[in-house]
């Protein structure tokens, strides 16, 4: 795994051992920050079920102005705080361990304002995304702008986000997986 272009681009990023994480493959990367570009530069970025880091980081080698890294591993924790400091991308960044809902709780709780971009890569098929989801729209971590952006399996039902207010405004699946975008419905 590396990091595909911007400030950081080509260098080689640090993975966990195991079956833990999934991580994002460099086309499926691609192909997500070709679409995520335009809305990148100076933005602010929350990555939620963050693993290596290797997202958060490549939205940051590409212009975000700042990047939050929510993860609940010890070994991920590690493995996305030697790949800030290789990557010299550490002084825009933030870490913070826990699962994701009590984090965003306290993201919430402490006046943090709404993020640009939340991507989520959660376990699949274990409605992770939808618990997350749920407490995002009641909180002020995301407003009429932020796009929300959830890799899931395929087969994941997204049925449920109109009746949180949302609409998925783009859908890219891939062989075993795809993204879903979601954004506040217009008025």
């Amino acid at each position: 795994m590396r990091v595909i272009a911007g400030t950081a681009r080509s260098l080689p990023l640090k993975t966990i051992e195991g079956t833990a994480t999934r991580p994002t493959t460099d086309r499926i990367k691609e192909t997500l920050f070709n679409m995520l570009n335009p809305y990148l530069p100076g933005c602010r970025f929350l990555d939620l079920f963050s693993g290596s880091g290797g997202i958060g980081i490549e939205a940051l080698s590409r212009g975000a102005a700042e990047a939050v890294f929510v993860e609940n591993s010890g070994a991920a924790l590690s493995c996305i705080r030697d790949n800030l400091h290789f990557t010299h991308l550490e002084e825009r960044a933030r870490v913070m361990e826990g699962d994701v809902l009590s984090v965003l709780r306290r993201l919430d709780a402490a006046g943090e304002k709404a993020f640009d971009i939340i991507f989520m890569d959660p376990p699949y098929d274990k409605q992770w995304e939808k618990r997350a989801t749920e407490i995002l729209v009641d909180t002020g971590l995301m407003d009429e702008d932020t796009r929300i952006i959830i890799e899931a399996s395929l087969g994941t039902d997204f049925s449920w986000t109109e009746e949180l207010g949302l609409e998925i405004a783009k859908e890219k699946k891939y062989k075993t997986n795809k993204h879903i975008w979601l954004r506040k419905g217009r008025k």
